[in-house]
């Protein structure tokens, strides 16, 4: 008899009788329960987080910054309410504490009362980091505590990148400030520099117009000079002349009275003192020539220096906008160029009003000169004019006393004109090397203020100048320089769907395993009649692989249209798991043939070997080395493997690789069924007699 024959009478046991078929459907229906209800239990819990109650604890009280209130704790909790993480419950922090000690709540997240203060610390000079107070009880559930942390990280991280977005706001519009004030400070330095140009060209035609004025006063002080000298030679000459008149008309009246014996005992005497006055009164008529002509030029260069030192008062001092430092000595010269001006006006006023007398004195010295030269002349004969004599002497000492008299006025005029004159010189010559000194250094002024205007223009080009759009643009990328760019290439759309390619084959082997439990691994019948060890092999293979093929088909069937799993290569996936049923089929089979009862003891313990080191859950990497070693070995790793990219999506060179692995496990299994059917052929007294049956 053929092997698919006796499979088909080994499947038709279970039609006989309720029990076998109930043994039958139970069979079919167990890999659907073990495999479909334990993904439907936490298909997508992370989706059902909004279910979780935890407490929240908003004791923030706020703080105020740059006069705007911030309201931290505020902000977040109003953004977890409107979140779909957890089912959040506002309380006490008593409450939160009692409820997370009871079980009420799975956990609790408080902001504190300083938490909006010690944010908007940043700003000041003492900043301090704003904490979120978690509390967890892993006595209530280990995984929420663990979620717990995932989720609050992202909270923490989400609350200190708007802290830090607030407070690199207020430095980039800090830049902006900084750079209007350093643009008004460069057009500052640009006003100041041609302020300061306009004083350098100033203070240097003060120099120079100081240059002229003390040449002009140096002459002034010579001429005046040379004028009181020849003032003084007046005077001097002048009071001689008195004098000499004075005792002329003494002695002449008194020779007027003894008349002739006087005269006759004076004669040479009254011919000597009469030359005298005409040798005197023609220096005098010289002199007084001299002073009449350097009068009026005095007066001059006088107004001349006066009017230069007015002009540069007025330039420099009487300017609102750039006050000159040397003001303060413009002032004094000036002043004092006025005073000399005013003397040198008083002597031409002088020489002026007396300019009828001067002629008139000049031509009374002429007079005086051509009588006394007469006189001295007529001297021999005097006695005979003493009449005519005594009344032109008494004449000529009055006119001697008043030329005398203006002679001695005008010396003193001059005098103080000359003192004037000689400091105003020395104050111009003080006031014309402050001049170069002062130009000097506003030329070196003027160079540092274009040095300074660069330099501002240089550095308000290097502030940055940040509109609202620029702002805002920097303080996202620096309030959260480093984002995370996820792409996922093939997505598990949730957590049932992750673990699918886990669970599903866990459920086929357990179908494959309670199987034999009800088919026998090697028919009996075949046994006993000595078919061929492939034959009886093939013949306790199938039927489970068919009852495999049809919980397949009954699994994914209800995982697809019931739960809901997708599966990016459904044909596929449903062919590779009718040869993962196969391979899975063949190799229990085996172990019952070989081992007998021990046979299904090992089949869970290989089962638990699978389970733990075929990567399912966490990547194969994180367990011990055990694990990492077992890997490779096990039919499982390849299973779990190909299904991934099966189901989520993905290259099928592992699909590939995991049908040559399961052929070869499958080929190698059935192979050793076949030998362990030839020896089952020899009865012994150990299969008469077991020492277990189970």
């Amino acid at each position: 008899m053929r092997s698919p024959r006796l499979a088909a009478l080994e499947l038709r046991r279970f039609g006989r009788g309720k029990l076998p078929r109930a043994a039958l459907v139970a069979l079919l229906v167990l890999p659907l329960l073990y495999g479909a209800l334990y993904l439907w239990s936490f298909w997508d819990p992370y989706g059902r987080l909004d279910r979780i109650p935890v407490a929240l604890v908003n004791d923030d009280k706020g703080a105020a910054v740059e006069g705007k209130k911030l309201t931290a704790g505020s902000d977040i909790t109003q953004g977890l309410r409107e979140s779909d993480v957890f089912d959040w419950h506002e309380v006490s922090a008593a409450d939160a504490e009692k409820g997370v000690e009871n079980g009420t709540y799975y956990l609790s997240l408080t902001m504190p009362a300083d938490f909006s203060e010690r944010i908007a610390s940043s700003s000041g000079d003492s900043p301090e980091t704003g904490a979120l107070q978690v509390r967890t009880n892993d006595a209530n559930n280990y995984i929420v505590g663990q979620i717990s942390r995932t989720v609050f990280s992202e909270v923490r991280e989400a609350a200190s990148t708007k802290a830090s977005r607030s407070f690199l706001d207020r430095i980039f519009v800090s830049f902006s400030d900084i750079h209007g004030a350093t643009v008004k400070a460069a057009d500052g330095a640009d006003q100041l520099e041609g302020g300061i140009g306009k004083a350098e060209k100033g203070s240097k035609d003060l120099a120079d117009g100081l240059k002229d004025a003390k040449e002009g006063s140096g002459e002034l002080a010579t001429g005046l000079g040379k004028l009181n000298q020849a003032a003084g030679d007046l005077a001097d000459g002048t009071g001689r002349v008195a004098e000499g008149t004075q005792t002329l008309a003494d002695r002449v009246n008194g020779i007027d009275r003894k008349v002739g014996p006087f005269l006759a005992d004076n004669e040479t005497t009254i011919g000597h003192t009469a030359q005298l006055v005409a040798d005197a009164s023609g220096a005098i008529r010289n002199n007084l020539g001299d002073l009449a002509r350097r009068a009026p030029g005095a007066a001059r260069g006088a107004h001349a220096a006066s009017d230069a030192l007015d002009v540069v008062h007025r330039a420099r001092c009487e300017d609102p906008v750039l006050p000159d430092p040397a003001c303060s000595d413009l002032k004094k010269a000036k002043q004092s160029a006025a005073d000399v001006a005013l003397i040198a006006d008083d002597l031409n006023t002088l020489i002026a009003d007396q300019n009828g007398d001067l002629k008139k004195l000049d031509k009374h010295l002429a007079t005086l000169q051509q009588q006394s030269q007469a006189l001295a002349d007529r001297a021999p004969s005097l006695s005979e004019d003493l009449d005519d004599a005594v009344s032109r002497i008494n004449q000529l000492n009055d006119g001697a006393a008043k030329v005398a008299a203006g002679a001695k006025a005008l010396h003193s005029g001059i005098g103080t004109a000359r003192t004037g004159a000689v400091e105003l010189d020395s104050g111009v010559s003080a006031l014309k090397t402050g001049a170069y000194d002062l130009n000097g250094g506003i030329y070196k002024l003027v160079d540092g203020s274009g040095k300074l205007s660069d330099g501002l223009h240089d550095g308000a080009k290097q502030i940055p100048d940040y509109d609202k759009t620029a702002r805002d643009q920097r303080t996202e990328v620096m309030a959260d320089p480093v984002q995370l760019v996820s792409r996922d290439l093939h997505k598990a759309p949730n957590y049932g769907t992750g673990f699918a390619p886990y669970f599903i084959p866990l459920s086929l082997w357990v179908g494959a395993m309670v199987a034999y439990m009800l088919i026998s691994p090697m028919n009996r019948r075949a046994l006993a009649a000595g078919a061929s060890a492939w034959r009886i092999a093939l013949a306790g293979w199938l039927p489970v692989v068919a009852i495999g093929v049809l919980q397949t088909v009954a699994l994914m069937s209800v995982l697809h249209w019931a739960v809901g799993l997708e599966m990016a290569r459904a044909a596929g996936t449903v062919g590779f798991l009718f040869l993962v049923t196969a391979c899975f089929a063949a190799i229990v089979q085996w172990l019952n043939a070989r081992f007998g009862a021990a046979g299904r003891i090992l089949v869970l313990a290989l089962l638990m070997l699978q389970l733990t080191s075929a990567g399912g859950t966490y990547p194969v990497q994180t367990s011990p080395g055990f694990f990492n070693a077992l890997h490779p070995f096990l039919p499982m790793s390849y299973v779990v493997e190909a299904l991934r990219r099966l189901i989520t999506g993905g290259g099928l060179v592992p699909v590939w690789h995991a049908c040559v692995v399961l052929v070869a496990f499958t080929a190698g299994a059935v192979a050793l069924t076949a030998l362990s059917a030839r020896r089952r052929q020899v009865w012994t007294l150990d299969r008469l007699h077991p020492e277990l049956s189970l």
